[in-house]
């Protein structure tokens, strides 16, 4: 048998007390998809940054091919062949298309091949089917779209070896078949494909699969002899839960109202026009919708980020005269948004700080002038405890965490300091099993304390598994609703595709 493209061995991985990777052993063979499965916080994207060349291991050593190799930095891994599609975008937003493929691109020379570079940039996206506008800012794109330039930029980056972390966390399930097979050409090709993913149906598409768990390995195998519910046993060491029905409960008044909503465009995606809507006490209302079909703009508005231009926005039968994040908040309108860490969370700052942003200035966190450290150390250990978040301690820097963990501050955050309405937008996206299982549970118990909750997601199982009514969204409009028993995947699906309702049932 050939060598491998790539071998770790004996990698171990500590950050402060919390053991990322204890000495796991790992290898890539040309031309297969591996997937490193387990849940949040497992060891997957730390073991994909070490082969990227991100992060170097404690311990441990890595070959490709035949030859020892040690990478201090992305470039040295670049250089050996190896690229990565980050979990977290890692685009200059202020930058085009373009102009992030060129600054990625490996180094020839003072002159930038620009001419050949577009017409490879160009040559690829034609064979992914994808319709980028080279020449567009980043940040008019839709999140979906930017996870597209990531995929085409390490795609211009690799040689022999892909390393993709999570990377159908934000798109679309067309999107995502669409990816799956650009991987199949690739891999005919002679590549060799690290797949990083909590997805079952995706995990069984690879060919063969290393379960991870508390940062060992668990087993590596062929993916034709397994099957999700062994993999999902040996990812969390138990044979799973089967979900518990949903409590359904009356709801209470109405706490939030739109009428006639009308906006500008959200980031990348439609503006909303004409959209009402209404939110009770102790109800869940899902929005479902492919991405970019205007819930960025609705929830901007809702939130206060972007101001409608048209309509009105009620809480508690009181109209709210001017809309800011700041004024809604006071009025109990509490936001997690799409983007955990470009919108939601400070990534330089630590669990603590996160946890306390919004409230900071008064009691128990304010001393005087100056912050009470201890008391915002002490509220977020509470945290970190009720919500499972597996982090060194307060001090640790949220750039540091895994997606979930993540999640799990920002929902923190936001279900920690009272509130009447939560906007959580894509709450569950990107995260295991484990993960949103405990995302949800904070949310049915939320509903059953009486909170109003507004839920986007492309996920249409979670929807289903968690809401009351069920709103669908298509081309910044909403063409039909639908209760916790009238609707299902087909119908749903229908309407997001954009068929009248009558057409759908």
């Amino acid at each position: 048998m050939a060598s491998p493209l790539i071998s770790a061995r004996a990698i171990s991985r500590r950050f402060g007390s919390v053991v990322a990777l204890d000495s796991v052993d790992f290898d890539l063979r040309q031309g297969e998809i591996h997937c490193l499965f387990g849940e949040n916080g497992a060891g997957k994207s730390t073991l994909a940054s070490i082969l990227g060349g991100v992060i170097e291991p404690d311990d441990g050593g890595l070959t490709v091919g035949d030859a020892p190799r040690r990478f201090a930095s992305p470039a040295d891994a670049i250089a050996a062949g190896v690229g990565m599609v980050h979990q977290h975008f890692a685009l200059v937003e202020a930058f085009t298309v373009m102009e992030n493929l060129i600054v990625a691109s490996p180094g020839r020379g003072w002159r930038i091949e620009r001419t050949s570079l577009s017409a490879r940039a160009e040559a690829l996206a034609a064979d992914l089917g994808l319709a980028l506008d080279l020449g567009a800012p980043v940040s008019t794109l839709s999140v979906a779209e930017r996870q597209w330039v990531e995929i085409l930029k390490s795609l211009m980056q690799a040689g022999r070896i892909l390393i993709l972390d999570e990377p159908t966390a934000v798109l679309t399930p067309a999107e995502s078949r669409r990816l799956f097979a650009a991987l199949e050409r690739l891999r005919t090709r002679g590549l060799g494909i690290v797949l990083v993913s909590h997805k079952l149906a995706e995990v069984m598409r690879s060919d063969r699969v290393t379960v991870l768990r508390r940062g060992r390995r668990m087993a590596t195998l062929l993916t034709a002899e397994t099957d999700p519910e062994a993999l999902t046993r040996m990812m969390i060491g138990a044979a799973p839960t089967p979900a518990a029905a949903p409590a359904r409960r009356a709801p209470g008044s109405v706490v939030l109202e739109a009428r006639d909503l009308t906006t500008t465009a959200g980031a990348g995606g439609l503006p909303v026009s004409g959209v009402s809507l209404t939110v009770r006490a102790g109800e869940i209302v899902g929005v479902a919708g492919v991405a970019g079909n205007g819930q960025a703009a609705l929830f901007d508005a809702l939130s206060g980020a972007r101001p409608a231009e048209h309509g009105d926005l009620i809480i508690d039968g009181e109209p709210v005269a001017v809309v800011t994040p700041a004024g809604l908040m006071a009025r109990g309108v509490r936001s997690t948004p799409e983007d955990r860490f470009r919108q939601g969370l400070v990534g330089e700052m630590s669990v603590a700080e996160n946890l306390i942003l919004g409230v900071h200035r008064g009691a128990p966190f304010r001393r005087g002038v100056f912050l009470d450290q201890r008391a915002a150390d002490e509220a977020a250990a509470r945290a970190i405890a009720a919500h499972g978040v597996a982090a060194t301690g307060p001090g640790a820097k949220v750039a540091t965490l895994s997606g979930g963990n993540a999640q799990k501050v920002l929902l923190a955050r936001e279900l920690s300091h009272g509130g009447r309405v939560l906007l959580a937008n894509q709450p569950t996206r990107g995260l295991d099993v484990g993960a949103v299982a405990a995302v949800c549970a904070a949310l049915r118990a939320k509903r059953e304390e009486g909170l109003a909750v507004l839920l986007a997601s492309e996920e249409i199982d979670d929807l289903l598994a968690l809401c009351d009514r069920i709103l669908v969204m298509f081309q910044g409009r909403i063409v039909g609703e639908l209760t916790a028993e009238g609707a299902d995947i087909e119908r749903i699906g229908a309407l997001m595709a954009g068929r009248a309702p009558e057409e759908a049932a």
